[in-house]
């Protein structure tokens, strides 16, 4: 489908509500979304994080990951997300930070027109009240927006961290499934929990004082969730 982004005005979307279920439909079928170090505590609480190489090979970004296949969410069920937290690139959708005219200042909020979550029927969540404020609802994702915005600011100087102390290596996942079924997950990278545990008390100080080594050992702790990841696959197999 074809964005059609448009800058966010209370003149121009005064009636416009959004559809706040979840659904294939809506764009929530989706394997993994982008996370930003900043909300690692916070995502490693449901979901695994892995970081991947570009296709330029000149940068990492890290995934909270839903699945095990393209638009595999097993976080759906019945009309509602399985989790106490949505990632913050879900949760903004269809919004998102667009630049200013001047490319100077604070970003602007923008509004993909012809996302699924527009409620062409009116019946979802209110942008702007009868006097052309913005409601709670809008509030809230300006919030998200912002914290988004600045967590893919900062996430430059984490992964730098981390390719300059050589903090990632290759993970394969390789699962045989309850009906016998392989399923892999190829081309990834995780924290290297050996080379971390040799860094010296130097090095370990400057990732602390950098903010970094709190990211770090929560993408550690989020590997636990691929066991979860597993059984809501083999859960979803057992009924079909």
């Amino acid at each position: 489908m074809t964005s059609q982004h448009a800058i966010l005005t209370a003149e121009a979307h005064r009636d416009l509500a959004i559809r706040t279920d979840h659904g294939p439909a809506l764009g929530d079928a989706q394997m993994c979304c982008i996370t930003v170090p900043s909300e690692f505590r916070a995502v490693q609480a449901s979901y695994p994080i892995l970081f991947r190489l570009s296709d330029t090979r000149d940068h990492f970004t890290a995934l909270a990951m839903f699945g095990f296949e393209n638009s595999e969410n097993l976080f759906l069920e019945d009309g509602r997300w399985d989790a106490r937290y949505r990632p913050l690139a879900m949760a903004i959708q269809p919004f998102l930070i667009g630049g200013s005219a001047t490319h100077e200042g604070p970003g602007q909020v923008h509004i993909d027109l012809a996302s699924p979550r527009i409620a062409t029927d009116g019946n979802g969540a209110r942008l702007f009240d009868e006097h052309g404020q913005p409601t709670p609802y809008l509030d809230r994702i300006a919030d998200q927006l912002g914290m988004l915005d600045d967590g893919y600011r900062a996430a430059p100087a984490f992964f730098d961290a981390l390719q300059r102390h050589q903090l990632l290596e290759p993970f394969t996942l390789d699962v045989t499934l309850d009906d016998g079924a392989r399923n892999l997950l190829v081309g990834f990278h995780i924290i290297d929990e050996d080379r971390l545990a040799a860094l010296d008390a130097a090095a370990l100080a400057e990732l602390h004082a950098d903010g970094h080594l709190l990211p770090i050992y929560m993408a550690i702790a989020s590997l636990a969730h691929l066991g979860d990841l597993v059984a809501r696959r083999n859960r979803r197999l057992a009924h079909g």
